[in-house]
């Protein structure tokens, strides 16, 4: 099987950034990826220009949503502004004609229930207008943490099946969160796929971190702590679209992409 594959990009031209590096899939963000700014389209064209050149090109896009986004808080001051924020990069996802918007599971706080936190998730995605898929992503830190350990993906998934609109939430699996979040590699997609039914794309990352260590630190691969054939493994079994958010930029990405169809091609 022939990898589609690309890698996390600048967004001012995602589509010349995916020619360099020989892929034919391209991450971006749509504008300052720590703000609770909204969605901001930088590609010179604007999004229908953008939306054109990657169709001519055959470049698919995903778009990964701010980071502070975290619709389970308790915290109304971090809740209701993420979830709007989160409904406008999905709007202008669809803008773009990206074929999905990848957001972190999120967490709250020590003391709090999370059989509210799950709740406050099923809440807004019962909100959501979705003209494309959301894809959450699993996340190596934190006790608390939403989509870290497979008992808390599957809390969540739960949650999110009772939700209108629950059929058009996916998942994005990131081998090294999942790494370092202590989810044992060699079984992940069988894991998750029992949970979840599916995978949409995969975030392929090795770790600077070790095992279980909580840590999200992003590494070339060959360089970090994963087992070289168990995060190619992972990657023939998944058998969906893969994003490198790996360091270096154009050389670095384009290596990482060599690396990882010489071996997980199959």
């Amino acid at each position: 099987m022939a990898l589609h594959i690309g890698a996390h990009v600048d967004q001012e031209d995602p589509i010349a950034e995916a020619q360099a590096r020989g892929a034919s899939v391209a991450q971006i963000f749509l504008g300052d990826p720590q703000s609770y700014k909204g969605p901001v389209i930088r590609f010179e064209g604007g999004a229908e220009g953008l939306k054109a050149r990657a169709a001519e090109a055959g470049v698919d896009l995903y778009v990964h949503a701010p980071y502070p986004i975290n619709v389970a808080s308790f915290n109304n001051r971090i809740r209701i502004p993420g979830r709007k924020l989160l409904q406008q990069h999905v709007s202008a996802a669809a803008e773009i004609g990206a074929k999905g918007v990848v957001v972190h599971g999120g967490h709250i706080g020590a003391d709090e229930d999370a059989a509210k936190g799950f709740d406050n998730w099923r809440k807004c995605i019962d909100g959501l207008d979705m003209p494309v898929p959301l894809l959450i992503e699993n996340t190596a830190g934190g006790d608390n943490a939403m989509a870290r350990r497979l008992e808390a993906i599957a809390r969540l998934w739960e949650a999110i099946g009772q939700a209108s609109g629950g059929d058009t939430v996916g998942f994005c699996l990131d081998t090294c969160h999942a790494y370092a979040g202590g989810i044992e590699l060699p079984t992940v997609v069988d894991q998750i796929k029992a949970i979840t039914g599916r995978i949409d794309l995969v975030h392929a990352n090795d770790s600077r971190d070790t095992f279980d260590s909580g840590a999200d630190r992003h590494a070339n691969f060959g360089s970090g702590s994963i087992d070289e054939e168990e995060l190619a493994a992972v990657v023939r079994a998944a058998q969906a679209p893969v994003v490198c958010e790996t360091p270096g930029g154009v050389e670095g990405q384009s290596a990482d992409i060599t690396w990882l169809r010489e071996r997980a091609e199959g």
